[in-house]
């Protein structure tokens, strides 16, 4: 009788009932499948705007009746989302720069006394080479004799040698003939005649040209002042009587006594165990004293008096006056195993004069890695280091032009050390060496061999800063007994009082150095904070308010893979199955019956509705005959 009674229903509330116990089914899966997710993406975004700690972010959903405003919310949020990540890309920018703080420190400590180096400047005329300077000499006293009509007064007498000597010159007279100095005017060089007059002389430039091996291409050294050509080119030939030396300790003649007449160092005697000594081409016999690491010695007190006390003779005796035109002495100070580059940081001692120099110690520590290319001790520098000493950037430069020297000339120059299994340059064995090193020299000035490049500073190095006192020594009324003293003791007999002696003190200035040091200036925390306040004024929030952000992403992430996977499986559901994988072909049975046809396939739905109850059944006041005599 029941279910006589349900199917009483009207049909098309049966329908209706249906769709909606489907589309209630229907959510529920739908909830199930998106737990902790949203259905759609504006779901997504009124959550966020409506619970997020963004400032401005609200204002986006609580004013969505009012298109305007909502349209003025939304330029202002992303415009000033727009601002805040270009302040972050100005702050990124700056933290990849590795910009650093220079830190200045003040200490005071007892201090290590520097090294000090001082040359004679008096190229000497070593016993093993005497003869061929001498002979040197005669050849360029002819050259200023045809070009200035100058008589130059040799210190050799004895002419009548001059025959015997020129004979057996013969070789060093034939390359200084291929390499004379010639008069130069208006870009021409032409050699001058012997009775050529003297008029008109001030006009011409005076140099010398060296040529390559087959004399197809020569190099022009020009200058405009006579003492400077005449200096450079009896120096070339002069390098090559020493480079012809087969041994170098032939030049090794140290004569300390005679050059330095009184060393005190603290009010103590200086002895030979507290200097070193080398030869230099053009400075000729150089000390350096407090070399040895094994006893530096050290400053308690600053003063004149806590310091390094040295008279030395400057009258030149036995010189070469085409070499050196100064008189006097050359000091340098340097740091310990740092070699003496006379030529850049030295500076010369007047005669007569008591030259006071005061230091002061300054230390710089930089940095490396990205914040400086600076090398911690030259092993990651691509150039070789000749020098027996530690890494220095002149160090690495003079080492990088000797090596393109060997490697382009064939031949080391004399004036740097010698790489291993190389020569020094001598014309009698390299012929084109000179043309070759001027060429390789104006190169190197431009930086066309890169050695500027590739030579990096040091992260750590020590500088003295020097000032320099003088006045006259010995006094007019003390000269007399001074004088007599340095006679008594060292057997010095004076020729010329005023240019006889100098006296130097060098004393640090005051305890306290200096120390210039690098730290980072924009760290990983300085950035995190800069990023946190560019972020609390645009919006006013704080990490968790990123945090929200991120999770904002994270879920628009997984709702549109979830998107995405259901509406591939809808286009799954939709497509037509395609025939089973292991079909066979049918086509001989289908034609003895055409009349057979596949079964068609057709889905059931079944709807199943819930009967009324008893409760409503009642009131209708149905009887079961009723019913059955209706059916």
């Amino acid at each position: 009788g029941g279910s006589a009674k349900a199917g009483k229903m009207p049909e098309g509330e049966k329908t209706r009932q249906c769709k909606q116990e489907e589309e209630q089914q229907q959510k529920e899966e739908e909830r199930e499948g998106l737990i902790e997710f949203y259905g759609s993406y504006q779901e997504l975004f009124q959550f966020f705007c409506s619970n997020t700690t963004i400032h401005g972010a609200i204002r986006l959903v609580c004013s969505k009746k009012n298109k305007m405003k909502t349209a003025f919310w939304s330029v202002l949020f992303f415009l000033t989302f727009g601002l805040m990540y270009w302040q972050f890309g100005i702050l990124y920018r700056e933290y990849f720069s590795y910009p650093v703080n220079l830190n200045l420190n003040l200490n005071s400590d007892r201090l290590t006394f520097p090294a000090v180096t001082l040359c004679t400047l008096n190229p000497y005329r070593y016993s093993a080479i005497r003869k061929k300077l001498d002979e040197l000499d005669q050849i360029t006293h002819q050259t200023l004799l045809d070009l200035y009509d100058y008589n130059m007064s040799l210190a050799r007498s004895d002419w009548s040698t001059l025959s015997t000597q020129k004979r057996s010159s013969r070789s060093l007279l034939h390359h200084v003939q291929r390499h004379p100095l010639r008069r130069q005017k208006r870009d021409n060089l032409v050699n001058l005649p012997e009775n050529s007059p003297s008029v008109d002389k001030n006009d011409w430039k005076i140099g010398f040209v060296l040529c390559s091996e087959n004399n197809k291409d020569c190099f022009h050294q020009a200058y405009s002042s006579g003492v400077d050509a005449v200096r450079e080119w009896y120096s070339f030939h002069y390098i090559n009587i020493l480079a012809q030396m087969p041994d170098a300790k032939a030049l090794d003649e140290s004569d300390f006594e005679n050059f330095i007449y009184a060393c005190r160092f603290n009010e103590a005697t200086c002895d030979k165990a507290n200097y070193t000594h080398f030869h230099h081409p053009l400075y000729g016999n150089c000390y350096t004293f407090n070399d040895n690491s094994s006893s530096l010695w050290t400053s308690s007190l600053p003063g004149i008096n806590n310091g390094l006390s040295l008279v030395v003779r400057t009258e030149q005796n036995d010189f070469i006056p085409l070499l050196s035109t100064v008189t006097g002495a050359r000091v340098m100070v340097h740091d310990q195993n740092e070699p003496a580059f006379m030529d850049d940081g030295g500076f010369n001692v007047r005669p007569g004069i008591e030259t006071s120099i005061s230091m002061r110690k300054e230390m710089t520590v930089r940095l490396g890695g990205s914040y400086s290319d600076c090398t911690e001790d030259g092993s990651d520098v691509p150039v070789q280091n000749l020098y027996s000493s530690r890494y220095t950037e002149q160090v690495c430069i003079r080492s990088c032009f000797q090596l393109n020297m060997v490697e382009r000339c064939g031949c080391a120059y004399y004036f740097y050390p010698l790489p291993a299994g190389a020569e020094y340059c001598d014309y009698t064995k390299h012929v084109a060496w000179g043309y070759c090193y001027y060429k390789l020299l104006a190169e190197f000035k431009a930086d066309v061999l890169g050695c500027f490049h590739k030579c990096r500073k040091p992260c750590k190095m020590t500088e003295y800063q020097l000032s320099a006192g003088y006045s006259r020594w010995p006094s007019a009324v003390s000269e007399d007994w001074v004088f007599y003293m340095l006679s008594q003791q060292n057997k010095y007999n004076i020729t010329s009082k005023r240019n006889g002696v100098a006296k130097v003190n060098i004393f640090f200035e005051e305890w306290n150095y200096k120390t210039n040091g690098e730290s980072p200036a924009f760290t990983v925390v300085t950035l995190l904070s800069q990023l946190g306040n560019q972020w609390s004024l645009w919006f006013g929030s704080s990490v968790l308010s990123v945090m929200e952000l991120a999770e904002l992403i994270l879920d628009f992430i997984a709702i549109t893979f979830i998107l995405a996977l259901r509406w591939f499986r809808s286009r799954q559901q939709l497509s037509p199955p395609g025939p089973p994988p292991n079909s066979h072909d049918n086509s001989a049975f289908q034609d003895e019956a055409p009349g057979l046809s596949p079964p068609h396939h057709f889905t059931v739905k079944a709807v199943v509705t819930m009967l009324p109850s008893y409760n409503s059944l009642e009131p209708r006041g149905l009887s079961r005959d009723g019913d059955t005599g209706h059916e």
